[in-house]
């Protein structure tokens, strides 16, 4: 009897059995700490709708989904509002894929949903590093009052690495002090994704675990999301540091976080975050593919 099952309206054409998967996708309806406009909880069946717009074949990396084995379980049920309870669903989750040797890809959801999958991570790989794509630091320590927030993920991420290994791109926005702390913990690369190779390079075969929040993208081409902040990098940009991360040799996990669809009525920003988790999935069968 399967562990998970498979979700009635999966991504694109991801619907093999989980027993046979390599990479798992499921999804997080979770905005409960959102500060300013919340939705992200609705990301999930929004990219599967969208999904059926774009084409297994990916021309950029040469692949074809329906060519690999993904599995898609869709929405996690939690209880909404209750930030605890909801990580600690997260991290079960993600404990029992890790278990059974599984990739795992989360569409968000808040960005915190991201330390839920993180804190099972680090059990799995004590020397893991984590390459983040956002327009905003997340390096706060606590924020309105709260220490576990979508504005604090990257910093209760970062303390729980052994190594602390966390390079950041695309970064604009955040508190003073956060940049100011970030100098001397971190490597932050601002506006923009020059670099990832260096950091490809540095961390050729460590184990890896990728977190993009969509709204690293400026708003021009993904307003769809609740913290939009002008001067962000293109689709392009995204693109070529995906491909570049092809380098790694040890990407264990991703993300893609902090879509809220209602937001953008044409529905772009929902193709583009599809488009986005298309390349991200074929980035872990591409990395499966380079071990065997």
């Amino acid at each position: 009897m399967e562990k998970f099952n498979r979700n009635l309206s999966v991504f694109q054409s991801c619907d093999a059995l989980y027993s046979e998967a390599d990479v798992v996708i499921f999804s997080v309806p979770m905005d409960a700490t959102c500060s300013f406009k919340a939705g992200t909880r609705f990301a999930g069946p929004a990219i599967r709708n969208e999904s059926i717009g774009i084409e297994w074949y990916s021309p950029y990396f040469d692949m074809d989904l329906k060519d690999y084995k993904t599995c898609d379980i869709g929405d996690l049920e939690i209880p909404m509002g209750d930030v605890e309870k909801d990580l600690d669903i997260i991290s079960q989750t993600t404990s029992e894929m890790l278990k059974d040797n599984k990739k795992t890809v989360m569409i968000g959801g808040e960005h915190l949903v991201t330390y839920g999958t993180i804190r099972e991570y680090v059990k799995k790989y004590p020397d893991l590093c984590i390459i983040h794509f956002d327009a905003h630091t997340d390096l706060r320590e606590e924020f309105l009052g709260r220490e576990l927030s979508h504005a604090t993920v990257l910093r209760k991420c970062y303390d729980m690495l052994d190594t602390g290994t966390l390079y950041q791109f695309g970064i604009r926005s955040g508190d003073k002090e956060e940049f100011v702390w970030a100098k001397n913990h971190i490597h932050q690369r601002l506006f923009d994704t020059i670099g990832i190779d260096k950091c490809v390079d540095e961390l050729k075969d460590r184990p890896v675990y990728i977190t993009i929040d969509l709204d690293v993208l400026d708003p021009s081409l993904f307003p769809g999301t609740g913290t939009p902040e002008a001067g962000g990098i293109t689709y392009k940009e995204l693109e070529d540091a995906i491909l570049t991360m092809r380098g790694l040799n040890n990407i264990v996990g991703c993300d893609i976080v902090e879509l809220s669809p209602d937001y953008d009525t044409s529905r772009v920003s929902s193709q583009v975050a599809a488009k986005v988790l298309r390349e991200m999935v074929l980035l872990l069968h591409y990395c499966n593919e380079k071990n065997k």
